[in-house]
């Protein structure tokens, strides 16, 4: 058992019950959504996440991770705002989301740039988030997140992963990375992650979901990591269908130790012209598709209760509890 830093407060891992390990409740660029999205208001958003997640746990799902970082809208006061409306568990990370440059406030701030400091003053600020809390709430983050997309490995993607491998190696909280699988940039995650010192099962490679290569993510889970089996109902790249085919595949080849499920889904974001354009569109693309859907899928497919505990409860928590024990066996 390990101590888990939630919007409400720390909890034991035995707690966290059947989770989701990639989730966001508001996903957003703050100065467009202030200019151009009348339709978001606290007084209205707060209380529409709050009912969602409340169905969400309904639905039998007891925690999500919200990986909404910077780069995608983290605003921590509003999701303590939430979080005292749910009783469903919510783990902030902490880290930054960018497929290109780093985020525009550390661009000539640190070492080697115009305003130079000998060590990297993101890894100070996320060590903050972990250690104090973050700005303005009681929340700490337990969950550290960066990502590797199409443009690959970047100097401001690198620069923020290395940052992120850095703060985990002085913290021991564990990574989840947002990968693009069609150029297998979670093998580039890996091997720079590696170079940080981090244990690979201390990592959670995002949207492996999105591909039916499985010698690929066979690659991935050998070094140990934990594979993103997300974006359920987000149709673009995999059908449901075809998405529970590869999780059965992944088990019948001795993969269950390494798969988790989620949907990557947003109670608000200002990706969608509307959220109910969202909804017409993409009608499975919620947060009770894989309580609905999903898992009386997999259960027709032949995975057992059992093996679904083992995929939304168990490695989960194994997640936090193995960064805990390692972390500690290193200090």
């Amino acid at each position: 058992m390990s101590v888990v830093q939630t919007a409400r407060g720390p909890i034991d891992s035995s707690a966290l019950g059947r989770t989701l390990v990639h989730e966001h409740i508001f996903a957003m660029d703050h100065e467009y959504t202030a200019n151009y999205r009348p339709d978001f208001s606290d007084e209205k958003a707060v209380p529409d996440a709050a009912v969602d997640l409340n169905a969400l746990k309904a639905s039998g799902i007891d925690t999500i991770i919200d990986l909404t970082v910077l780069g995608l809208g983290r605003y921590v006061p509003r999701i303590a705002k939430v979080a005292e409306l749910t009783d469903l568990n919510i783990v902030v990370a902490t880290g930054a989301w960018t497929t290109d440059l780093v985020p525009k406030g550390f661009l000539a701030w640190g070492p080697g740039l115009m305003f130079p400091t000998e060590t990297e003053p993101m890894v100070d600020l996320f060590v903050r988030d972990i250690v104090e809390g973050i700005h303005g709430t009681s929340v700490k983050a337990g969950e550290l997140k960066c990502a590797i997309d199409f443009p690959g490995l970047t100097p401001g993607v690198e620069r923020v992963m290395r940052a992120v491998g850095k703060t985990h190696m002085i913290t021991g909280t564990p990574i989840t990375v947002h990968t693009a699988p069609q150029n297998e940039s979670g093998l580039v995650a890996q091997r720079v992650f590696k170079e940080e010192g981090v244990d690979l099962r201390d990592v959670i490679i995002g949207h492996c979901g999105d591909t039916k290569d499985l010698d690929y993510l066979m690659k991935l889970a050998d070094e140990g990591s934990i594979l993103g089996m997300d974006r359920f109902g987000l149709n673009s790249s995999l059908s449901t269908p075809d998405r529970v085919e590869m999780i059965v595949k992944m088990i019948d080849r001795g993969y269950l130790e390494h798969l988790t499920l989620s949907h990557d889904c947003q109670c608000f974001s200002d990706f969608w012209p509307t959220m109910e354009a969202r909804a017409k569109l993409l009608p499975d693309y919620h947060f009770r598709h894989i309580s609905h859907a999903v898992i009386p899928a997999l259960r027709e497919a032949g995975v057992t209760e059992a093996q679904l505990d083992t995929m939304f409860v168990e490695n989960p928590r194994r997640h936090f509890e193995g960064a805990a024990q390692r972390f500690e066996a290193r200090a």
